[in-house]
């Protein structure tokens, strides 16, 4: 299948309706959807002349608490991959629908900021599926080129919930809820139990329109996160927030002490069931800020993150890309 070159952005909506078509029973038997339930595909999407429009900017900064600058906030890149992120998990030699898929990690490398209206070139790839204790497991892996080099990237690890192991490759340790506070494991990963108790700096009052007023500018219209009803067709209690959100929110209260060039993770430890009442901490631990989210009531943890300075060369615009 290998590495396409598309000229325009994919249609969302579009792409939304064959994610879901899975649901419907038999219909995964299509060649032309997704849902067969084998591998992952040799599949990479590559989109170049990209802009961020500055009044999508300003919209996305609103609901995520930053603050409008002439740079992207770190995590509006993933905003302009989605539509090739949702291409890649729409093609039909994809194992499963998109629809329902929880996002469980994400970790992002920023090499420097990215202007507003910079012109782009954005790359979107799957990874091979892993054992999860909940089911399959995957990762969609983003590159965004600037001027020639590689200026941003994310992993995003999203679980399909089920029992199958059907063509996956086990991960050592993947799932485990044990370990000291704090750390990063060797593969990136965030440690578990980064941070089980901690002084809150801030409590945040999340209303029931919050997966719908994100949604609205980030593209990411899941049913999990956008109405009650449709988020306990899939096993949900209610609506739950974008992961993405809460990351975002979580740098957009950090960005006064984020270098230019550094990397985030974040472990969605459980999900913020709408509405919510959330407290944020965060404390430094050398050149590394600690960060968490949880529930104000249960102290139950909702997010565990680490950002992490990142040593590039002086004045370096970026990194040299991976072609």
């Amino acid at each position: 299948m290998g590495a396409r070159t598309l000229q325009r952005p994919p249609n969302v909506l579009g792409l939304y309706a064959r994610a879901a078509a899975p649901l419907i029973p038999g219909a995964s038997a299509l060649p032309f959807l997704p849902g067969g339930g084998g591998k992952i595909p040799d599949l990479e999407l590559t989109l170049g002349g990209v802009r961020a429009k500055p009044e999508r900017v300003a919209a996305y900064a609103r609901v995520c608490g930053f603050t409008l600058r002439d740079h992207l906030p770190p995590t509006y890149p993933q905003v302009l991959a989605f539509p090739l992120q949702m291409a890649v998990m729409a093609d039909g030699a994809f194992p499963f629908g998109a629809v329902g898929l929880v996002h469980i990690e994400n970790r992002i490398e920023q090499y420097r900021p990215i202007g507003v209206g910079e012109e782009l070139e954005l790359r979107v790839r799957p990874r091979e599926l892993e054992a999860h204790p909940r089911g399959r497991a995957f990762s969609l892996l983003t590159e965004v080129t600037g001027g020639g080099q590689t200026v941003w990237e994310s992993a995003s690890t999203m679980l399909h919930r089920d029992g199958g192991e059907n063509g996956v490759v086990a991960r050592p340790g993947m799932g485990e809820e044990k370990g000291p506070r704090g750390g990063t494991a060797p593969d990136g990963r965030i440690a578990p139990n980064l941070v089980n108790d901690f002084a809150a700096s801030a409590e945040w009052r999340l209303g029931g329109d919050l997966g719908r007023r994100y949604a609205a500018v980030s593209g990411d219209r899941n049913p999990i996160h956008l109405h009650s009803l449709s988020a306990k067709a899939f096993g949900f209690p209610g609506a739950i927030a974008h992961g993405m959100w809460t990351k975002a929110r979580c740098l957009a209260a950090l960005e006064g002490r984020l270098p230019d060039a550094f990397a985030v993770d974040a472990r969605f430890r459980r999900p913020i069931v709408l509405p919510a009442k959330v407290e944020f901490g965060n404390f430094p631990e050398g050149e590394e800020i600690a960060f968490a989210v949880r529930d104000a009531e249960r102290r139950t943890p909702h997010l565990e993150g680490r950002i992490r300075p990142l040593n590039l060369a002086p004045n370096a615009g970026g990194r040299e890309g991976t072609r």
